[in-house]
This record gives structure tokens, sequence and C-alpha cells, in this order.
């Protein structure tokens, strides 16, 4: 029994749920530091490769959880939380497990850090004891997350030596000399000397080469992407036009698709996999001095200490070539890269002053500097090598550091039955400039913006029922949607409207804003269609189409104005058992929107702000209440 006690003593378990990658890449570091401090054993897992059942065996538990959009879990962390959740687990269930969360959030949403604040709670409760006050990572600091993350880290060590010296044995201080590189690639590639693959010439056979291929790469770096490596179906491009006036500042676009395979009755999200830029990859490829032509595998090097934890379901994937390894899997010029990819290019510079500035860039000292250079410029990878001409990185690392080209999501604007087999997208162009006044934009929306319809390009895509099924037509509904955030509630509006040659339907009250009505009134003649004469957003059927333009007069004007000036209106549709949907990009927009509610439903009803509150939150478990924003 002693020497599994000491195991369990010894052993410091490190659990992330990541969304984007950057809670994984945080339990990493820690887990580096943890192996560089002494540690006998670290392992560091995703949290849905680990069984909850197991945690009151744990002695010291990190977690390290990120909170998605509104307040919601990642998707890996899902059944752990259910789990959690279950009503059968005692106050001492976990009685003897130490923990410690660290969470990643944005301060600017309503709910910040809300997964780690309700983890943090949850543990607690059922008689785990904090190691460490939670640590709570802000996007919004100037550092980004690491801002909050190295002094926590820091705290961390010196906690878990007072609670059990085991953990490590050195001491909290104490840290492997860097000058030996303890890390090694925790991925191998193996090249394969194989005839070249002819893509077929028929379109039916040319998209099952490109599923194929797609599916092979994605499937070579499990923990890179959540959700399904094979796309639902292809899409082909079939209408590229400019909603937004040209010369107005905004690029906002109305695409139209035709899905080429099969689809899926009603969805609300699209995933798409946007395309790289042809001349980035070929540079990528020179500079790191790749064979584009040779084909390869990729394949985990499990650690002998870590076989036991690592359960690699996927067998050995068929070979694919390594330009379009790069081209699907890695984002080589658009995201920046990591802190972890700055440290490990130190080891592998030649020249000595550029050694000195990449070991500085991974020093806690230069955390801010780097952070100046790398995410608020916006470094692509291939920039950041061409910085450092002296670095050659084997290509386990770069495949290991550089960032996963990732899909986009957008939420659908067509209605399945007015437009079956079809998918209708509006998406804004974004384009910002940096510090240093160097022009960045989008990879996915100005890579659409590029296509013509006439190219066959085909788009892998992916879709999401969202978390809501379609209102029902006696539904009321009542839609506040600025800008881009109008697209679900164009598809809403189509699809009543072809309801309502059949059935009669419930009104429709929608709240649109934007900068002003030559510039960016996205689908004008649409909307004002359907609010004339017995249309689905008329006055005479119940509902009404009120436009917020916050420039168009010398003080600003948003949808929560508009809303106030129809409080009686908004009243009298909640009565009726109208549901909530609000849609957008902007931060605030949603918290504002919500308080306009909680006035509304005070001044009409003649209750109190709590109470109306209370009433509002109600609307919500029920379903009625429904937030889709994004940054």
């Amino acid at each position: 029994m002693g020497s599994m006690e000491e195991k369990f003593d010894e052993q410091l378990l490190i659990l992330y749920a990541s969304q984007t990658g950057n809670a994984m890449d945080a339990a990493e570091r820690l887990g580096r530091e943890g192996e560089r401090r002494g540690c006998p054993s670290v392992s560091v897992l995703s949290i849905d490769e680990f069984q909850p059942i197991d945690l009151p065996n744990k002695k010291a538990v990190i977690f390290i959880v990120s909170t998605t959009g509104q307040g919601d879990n990642p998707d890996s962390m899902k059944g752990f939380w259910r789990f959690l959740l279950q009503k059968n687990l005692t106050r001492e269930w976990l009685k003897g497990v130490h923990y410690a969360v660290f969470g990643l959030g944005d301060s600017s949403y309503q709910k910040y850090n809300f997964v780690a604040k309700k983890l943090d709670k949850r543990l607690s409760d059922l008689g785990a004891a904090a190691i460490i006050e939670r640590g709570l990572g802000d996007d919004q600091h100037p550092s980004g997350y690491e801002g909050a993350l190295d002094p926590w880290m820091y705290a961390l060590w010196n906690m878990l030596y007072q609670k059990n010296h085991k953990l490590l044995p050195n001491g909290p201080d104490f840290v492997t000399p860097d000058a030996t590189f303890i890390d090694q690639p925790k991925l191998q590639i193996i090249y394969h000397d194989i005839e070249e693959e002819v893509p077929p010439l028929s379109s039916a056979k040319e998209l099952k080469y490109l599923e194929m291929q797609l599916e092979r790469a994605r499937s070579m770096t499990p923990g890179k992407f959540s959700g399904n490596d094979r796309p639902d179906c292809f899409l082909k491009m079939t209408k590229n036009h400019l909603l937004s006036r040209p010369d107005s500042g905004k690029d906002v676009r109305h695409f139209e698709f035709d899905a080429v395979s099969s689809i899926m009755n009603w969805v609300m999200f699209l995933e798409v996999l946007p395309g790289q830029s042809p001349a980035a990859v070929d540079a990528f490829i020179r500079r790191c001095d790749l064979n584009p032509e040779s084909y390869i595998t990729v394949q985990p090097r499990v650690q002998p200490r870590e076989a036991e934890n690592h359960h690699f379901l996927n067998p050995p994937s068929s070979p694919v070539k390594l330009k379009s390894f790069i081209e699907l899997t890695m984002d080589v010029a658009s995201a920046s890269p990591r802190r972890y990819f700055f440290e490990v290019m130190s080891y592998f510079a030649t020249a000595e002053h550029e050694k000195e500035r990449l070991q500085y860039f991974a020093s806690p000292e230069g955390r801010d500097d780097l952070y100046q250079y790398n995410q608020k410029e916006r470094r692509t990878v291939l920039e950041v090598l061409e910085d450092f001409p002296s670095v050659q990185m084997p290509f386990e690392w770069l495949v290991q550091l550089v960032p996963p080209l990732k899909t986009r999501a957008y939420s659908i604007s067509s209605s399945h039955s007015a437009h079956p087999n079809q998918v209708h997208l509006t998406v804004s162009v974004v384009s910002w400039t940096t510090p240093y006044k160097r022009k960045r934009t989008g990879l996915c929306s100005a890579w659409l913006a590029s296509l013509d319809p006439q190219q066959r390009v085909f788009i892998p895509a992916w879709f999401h029922k969202g978390s809501l099924p379609p209102p029902p037509p006696s539904l009321p509904l009542i839609l506040i949607g600025p800008g881009t955030g109008c697209a679900p509630f164009h598809g809403f509006v189509e699809e009543r409207a072809l309801q309502s040659k059949t059935v009669s339907t419930a009104p429709i009250i929608f709240f649109f804003g934007c900068r002003s009505d030559k510039d960016d009134f996205l689908y004008r003649d649409f909307w004002l269609s359907h609010s004339q004469k017995n249309g689905v957003l008329s006055e005479d059927k119940g509902g009404g189409f009120y436009v917020a333009f916050s420039r168009d007069q010398p003080q600003k004007v948003y949808v929560q104005h508009k809303m106030r000036e129809q409080s009686t209106r908004i009243w009298s549709l909640l009565t009726q058992g109208a549901a909530v949907y609000v849609a957008g990009s902007a931060n605030k927009m949603p918290s504002d929107v919500f308080s306009v509610f909680e006035e509304i439903v005070s001044a009409e009803s003649g209750v109190s702000r709590e109470a109306a509150l209370r009433w509002i939150r109600t609307l919500e478990k029920a379903g009625k209440y429904h937030v889709e924003a994004w940054s």
C-alpha cells in the first residue's frame, strides 16, 4: 500500500479544457515548468482524456480552463462538468484532494472567467482543498492571460512545496539549468517513398480525394482540432455580393453557396476551413528547407513515462503530401506563434544576437516586449522565421508549434425551406492596423471575399445546429441584431414569410443597428418590404422593424435607445410568451441590451429591478433568452 500512496504523493496532474488552444498552451507550459523544477511525475492531459471517477484518488490536480463566448464550458469539458454536477456526490467525495484552478477569459464579457469560478466552487463544495486561490487570466491585460499566469505559477510552486515536499524534492526555487535542452518534440515524422498520387479529374472523385486528404492530415495531430476531421459537406460559391457602400470603410459581403454534397435540414452555424495563400505556403516551405513533394505521416512520440496515460486511438494514418499537410493544418501566415515557439527557436539559432533576443523574449523579463512584437503586431510564423534567419527548426518542432489552421464559424443567414441545398452567409471582412501601422486582415473573411464564383473552389464545411431549435411559427420573437448580428434573423424572417403563406404566424419585432443609412444598412430592401402591409415584420401584425443609425445625427443612437422607445410593444410580446434573441459582435452590446430589458420589465409591470432581473433569468432558464455574440 505504501508505494501506491507514494506514487500519488509525487504525481502532479494537470488537466486542461481548451477551445482555441490557449489553455492547452498554458497547461503544457506549467507541465514543462514542473519538470524543470524537479517534480518526479508530471502528467498533462486534456480533461476529456481523464476519467472523472478517478478524481478522489489524486492528491494534487491543477485545472487550466478557458471560458468561451457567453460563459460556456469548452466542448472538451462538458462530460466532466456533467459528472461533477451529479446529485449523489457528497461533500466528502474529494476529501484529501488538493487542487488549483487557473482560468482564461476576457473581462470585456459579462460572464468573465465563469467556467473557472464555477469549477473552483464545485470542487470546494465536494470537499477538495484549494492549494492556492484561483488565478484569472484576462485577454484584456497588456500581456494577455500570461500577465496573471506568471505570478500565479510562481506562488503555486511555493504553496505546493509547503503542502507536500515530495512533489518538489529539490525545493520550490530549484530550476534545472537551461543550458541543457530537456524537451523532446512530442511528434515524430516518418517520410515515405511512394508513387505520386494523381488527383482525379471528375468532380465527384475530386471531392472524395479532397475529403480523404483533409481527414488524413487533420487526424495526424490529435488534440489540435476539436470536432470531426471529416467535413460534413463541401460548398461551392455561387454569389459574392458587396452589401456595404464601397469606400464606406466597411466591407460586408453576402455570400451564397451550393452544398455540393449532403446538407442537414436545419442548422444555425457553419464552420468553414479557410484556404491559405499559395505564395505564403511556398515561402514557408522554402524558408524551412522542406521538400513539398515528399509524403509523410505524423505520429506521437510517446515518452515511456507517459505511455500509460496516452491512448492515441488513431490507427497509423496513410501518408499525405507534405505540402497538403501544411496547407490543411498549419497556419503559417495569419495566426501568431506562442511564447514557447520563441523558446524552442532560441535553441536552434546559430547567430549569437538572434539567440540572445529569442532567450530574452522567452524570459519573464521579456514577456511584455514579446507581447508587443508578437501578439499586438499579429506577427505570423513566416514573418517571425524571416526575422530570425539563422534559425533552422526541425519539421517535427514546426508541426508541433505552428498554430493549427482553424475553422471559422458563421451564422447562416438563409432559411433552409426557402433555399434548399444552399447556404447564405453575411460576413464582415475583418481588417485592422497594428500599433506599428501594419495592415492586417482576417484570414477566412478576406479569403472568402477574394473568391470568384466562376472558379471551382470546394470549401470544406461543418454544420452546427446551435443550442436552440428553430422557432415554431406560433412563437412571437423579439430580435436584436446590430451589424452582421442580423444574419441569423434574415433566415428567421425568410422562414416565417414562407410559413405565413400557409399558416397563421406570430409577430416579430426586429431591432437593427448600423452606422448610417447610406453606408451599411445591410439588407435594407429586404427588411423594409417585410415591414410593410401585413408583412411578418409589420406593425399591423403586431410586429415592427426599428433601425438605430449610430452616426446619422450628432448624438449616437444604438439599438438600446430604439428598444426604450418601443417599451410597451416589447412588454406586450413578452407577456404573450415571446422568445428573445440577441446577436452581434460588440462586446458591451449584450449586457447593455440585457439592462434595457430589465428597465422595460420593471417599468411596464411596476416591479422592482431585482424582481425584473429574476423574471428575465427565468426566461433564460426556459431557453427563451438567447445570446450569440462574437468578439
